[in-house]
């Protein structure tokens, strides 16, 4: 399933030439990636009681076209990538102004880190399964895993 939200944009997310400051678009993409956790099932009590963190490797944005002052906007979420048992993930994010023209597009990677070991690790097993039921994009891979040597 593709998983939608539209955004009413705030007036601070706008910069002096009454555009969407470049910053504001990879916040809305965290919060889609949030919203989706949450309806699902994974939010902030459920990454307490099993201890770990989502974090970032890398983010990617590619900008389009302007989105202008007062214009909200809405955000598709896609699985771009995730290793065999969803140690690492990524995702695209398709970033559509109210005529809906692609303003940009985010890629971010990322891991899930155990809070107390400090060490990455696998996520539960309906989270994995939770990430394979989003729609995967065009470009969509495995991410393969170094092997420890």
């Amino acid at each position: 399933m593709v998983f939608k939200y539209t955004f009413k944009t705030r007036w601070s997310d706008f910069d002096p030439n009454r555009h969407l400051r470049h910053t504001a678009y990879n916040d809305y993409a965290a919060e889609s990636r949030v919203r989706y956790l949450n309806e699902h099932n994974f939010g902030m009590d459920r990454f307490q009681k099993e201890n770990i963190g989502p974090i970032l490797f890398k983010e990617e944005t590619t900008f389009y076209r302007e989105v202008n002052l007062g214009e909200d906007i809405t955000i598709e979420l896609f699985l771009e990538g995730l290793s065999k048992n969803g140690e690492r993930f990524k995702f695209l994010h398709k970033i559509y102004r109210e005529d809906g023209v692609l303003a940009a597009e985010i890629i971010v990677l990322g891991a899930w880190l155990d809070l107390t070991k400090r060490k990455l690790i696998q996520p539960p097993s309906d989270m994995v399964k939770t990430f394979k039921d989003l729609t995967k994009s065009e470009n969509f891979e495995e991410i393969p895993l170094k092997s420890k040597s």
